[in-house]
């Protein structure tokens, strides 16, 4: 069904950037801004030479449904002429000029085969709101340090000072590819240090005390709420992947009978693919788990739709429900848990660090340990499974890590 602009308009956001297609290729991106209002984009689907392409066409209101609509068969014409409207964009007056939209589309378009979705839409949203507007035509090699600062500015005068942070590291990004195509001669956002108003770091709230560890443990053992809910936050602890990570797991990805979960590249922040050796214990939460929703894609679908996953607030929601404050635990905490509690026990960091998936700056040293040190994991994660039985069981003699591992 074609598009309208009443469809339009009352497009809302969603947990996660959506499509809504127009035909012939024509959609409107759709996604959440920080805050709360729906961010709408125009993108243009083709194929040159057998090859998906997007071309972005901008955004609404900026460009109405009838503007995009002409663009679309504008396109569609210089493709019948054999021609990629994208490289025509990139050849024409304005784009040979160099602006800062066109190099920023560039980077954009490489990063788009190795950032997921979300994180592509996201860098876009930030680009498209707040630095276009003021500097995306001009010229990317005379935008001047305070010009690019007062932009920033509009962003933090809204409260949003991690955003402007994260904006002025993104046009960094871009300003540096600028450079080595040869379109510009410096990066200026290195004169913005200092600049903006420092963001806040706060480590996430995390149990590590191993008495409070076990009655947190006996708490999500009590936990009254949705079942796969309830199957998250148990297998959090003896996995201690990232949430989004937790709460994005596909069926397709586990192998219960090998006792492994293989977590592809696109899904991990690093970039690369993880392996999680999975307990006996993950394994019968698993098996559990597979009853209720192992016809699905997920093994945590949102309660409103099982094609996508629970939100990202679910897993702290539940332990707001147990009585666990923000300053206390959140789902992010189990990591920190796991970490400082394994290196409590004397596991060599290395097989730690593997294992939290965190990146290795030494890529020869990465690609070693990732083909060698599965072995030594796979007994750590067992033996950490033991220990927080046996943190769990309270009373019960715990058997230090070390002795396992």
């Amino acid at each position: 069904m074609k598009l309208t602009d009443t469809k339009i308009r009352t497009a809302k956001p969603r947990e996660r950037p959506y499509k809504l297609f127009d035909g012939g290729g024509l959609y409107l991106m759709v996604s959440a801004q920080k805050d709360g209002s729906a961010g709408r984009y125009w993108r243009l689907k083709y194929r040159v030479h057998g090859k998906e392409k997007v071309l972005a066409i901008g955004t609404y209101p900026d460009i109405n449904l009838r503007e995009a609509r002409e663009a679309r068969d504008d396109a569609k014409k210089l493709l019948v002429r054999g021609t990629d409207p994208s490289e025509k964009k990139r050849s024409s007056k304005v784009i040979q000029a160099d602006t800062f939209r066109l190099v920023a589309e560039e980077w954009l378009g490489l990063q788009a085969k190795k950032l997921a979705d979300v994180t592509l839409e996201k860098g876009r949203w930030m680009l498209e709101a707040f630095i276009y507007p003021r500097l995306g035509d001009k010229l990317i090699n005379e935008i001047k340090a305070p010009e690019l600062l007062a932009a920033l500015r509009v962003i933090e005068a809204k409260g949003r000072h991690e955003t402007a942070m994260r904006t002025k590291q993104r046009c960094g990004q871009i300003f540096r590819y600028a450079i080595a195509t040869g379109r510009a001669e410096r990066d200026i956002t290195a004169d913005l240090r200092g600049a903006l108003a420092p963001v806040p770091t706060k480590n996430r709230a995390a149990i590590t005390d191993p008495v409070r560890v076990g009655e947190l443990l006996r708490a999500i053992d009590g936990y009254a709420g949705e079942p796969a809910t309830a199957a998250a936050l148990k297998l959090a602890p003896l996995t201690f992947v990232r949430p989004g990570e937790l709460r994005g797991a596909e069926w397709r990805e586990f192998d219960l009978e090998g006792g492994e979960w293989r977590i592809p590249g696109e899904r991990m922040k690093v970039g690369d693919a993880h392996i999680v050796p999975l307990s006996s214990q993950a394994v019968g939460i698993l098996t559990g788990l597979q009853a209720i929703t192992g016809n699905g894609r997920y093994l945590f679908p949102s309660l409103r739709s099982r094609e996508r996953p629970m939100s990202e607030n679910t897993l702290n929601a539940a332990l707001r429900r147990l009585g666990y404050t923000t300053d206390e635990m959140t789902a992010h905490g189990f990591r920190a848990m796991a970490s400082t509690l394994l290196n409590e026990q004397g596991v060599p960091p290395d097989v730690i660090e593997l294992q939290l998936a965190r990146a290795e700056r030494n890529k020869v040293r990465a690609a070693y340990n990732r083909a060698q040190r599965l072995p030594e994991r796979r007994k750590m994660m067992q033996a950490w499974a033991d220990y927080l039985d046996g943190l769990k069981a309270g009373g019960a003699k715990v058997t230090p890590i070390r002795r396992k591992a």
